[in-house]
């Protein structure tokens, strides 16, 4: 078991715990006084029937009164509808400000559980008990929470700290290979934007990691979570170096939707980064060698390389509505030197058009 614990500078405000099993769950949540509280549990019609009971056993050992709330899977289900419902559930079994949620499940279950602790009763406690990859190394880590508002991504949101972030990597192997290499879409960007060096451990590791070798993925998520908490604790609001972590976000999120999310996210973040370490490359940011490194490794582990059935033209339209527009410019993420990520607002739709070229086919 290997932990780490997210800080805001000084004071610790909670910690991620990366284990095997849900053992020590309850342990965990000793100091949040919950015997005799409420706590519910949300999950989703995927991983909700693999893991609630489990869970919500582990839960009880707490002294809490343990409910569940599970809604159809899918990004489609990552809107205020959803969350009405749960707020619903929530007032009908009396949950108060002192009781919790938690978040079972993958990006989605942690945004919205989230959002709606973040705004229900102006506040209540959760923790995040992430259950897919791309969960466990990106979104469960730093305190963004969120829904899909209409056809915009992320749009309604808050910056919502969870008081927990347990991962039991063991659920890691019911996840089919597609939604496990999607969560290597972040990881693989941690890398990039911020260590040359881990960026070489994960070219060295390929089989392991793909084999699921248990040392080998518990090394793997715990420096993820090191580099998102290093640049989360930093920056927890977004309103600089933060930033960086949409590295291939700009264009990515922006292809997600255009193909009606049926590209898994790490997919689409490969798709963007592919576009960005293209302009890097253009400028002479980073050297094409680089760029190449990136697209071995990003084939190495089984990325589409390319999207059909959509425009350039259409992507960079979607992508001046993302909610990272800044007084009506893109901050795009770039690479400059390899291993260490820069904002920039000097890309131009003729570089976009240019890098789209490698992707879309």
């Amino acid at each position: 078991m290997k932990r780490l614990v997210v800080t805001d500078g000084e004071k610790p405000i909670y910690p991620i715990v990366i284990g095997r099993n849900f053992d020590t769950l309850a342990d965990e949540l000793e100091d949040q006084n919950l015997n005799g509280r409420k706590i519910c549990v949300v999950s989703e019609s995927t991983v909700g029937p693999l893991y609630s009971d489990v869970v919500c056993d582990a839960l009880r050992k707490t002294g809490a009164s343990v409910f569940c709330f599970t809604f159809k899977a899918g990004e489609a289900s990552k809107n205020l509808g959803t969350v009405q419902d749960l707020y619903e559930f929530l007032i009908r079994n009396h949950f108060d400000r002192k009781d919790m949620l938690a978040a079972l499940g993958g990006g989605v279950v942690g945004d919205l559980t989230g959002f709606a602790a973040a705004t229900y009763l102006r506040g209540i406690r959760f923790i995040q008990i992430p259950t897919s990859l791309l969960a466990q190394t990106d979104s469960s880590v730093g305190g963004k929470t969120g829904v899909d508002f209409r056809s915009y991504k992320n749009m309604v949101g808050a910056f919502y700290q969870p008081v927990l972030v347990y991962m039991n990597m063991s659920v890691l192997s019911s996840l089919s290979r597609r939604e496990f290499i999607s969560g290597m879409g972040e990881i693989i960007k941690h890398g990039i934007i911020r260590d040359r060096k881990y960026f070489a451990w994960l070219q060295d590791h390929v089989q392991a990691i793909c084999s699921l070798d248990p040392d080998t993925l518990e090394q793997m998520i715990y420096v993820s979570c090191q580099i998102k908490k290093e640049v989360v604790e930093h920056d927890q609001k977004e309103r600089g170096e933060r930033a960086v972590l949409n590295f291939g976000h700009t264009l990515g999120h922006s292809i997600e939707k255009l193909c009606g999310f049926t590209m898994y996210h790490g997919e689409c973040v490969v798709l963007g980064m592919i576009c960005a370490l293209h302009i890097s490359a253009e400028r002479g940011l980073i050297t094409r060698e680089e760029a190449d490194s990136c697209m071995r490794l990003f084939e190495a582990f089984g990325f589409p390389l390319t999207v059909s059935g959509i425009s350039a033209e259409d992507v960079i339209r979607v992508s001046k509505s993302d909610k990272k527009m800044d007084r009506g410019v893109i901050q795009f993420i770039l690479i400059h030197p390899f291993g260490h990520a820069m904002i920039d607002r000097t890309v131009t739709d003729e570089e976009m058009r240019d890098a789209l070229k490698e992707v879309i086919r």
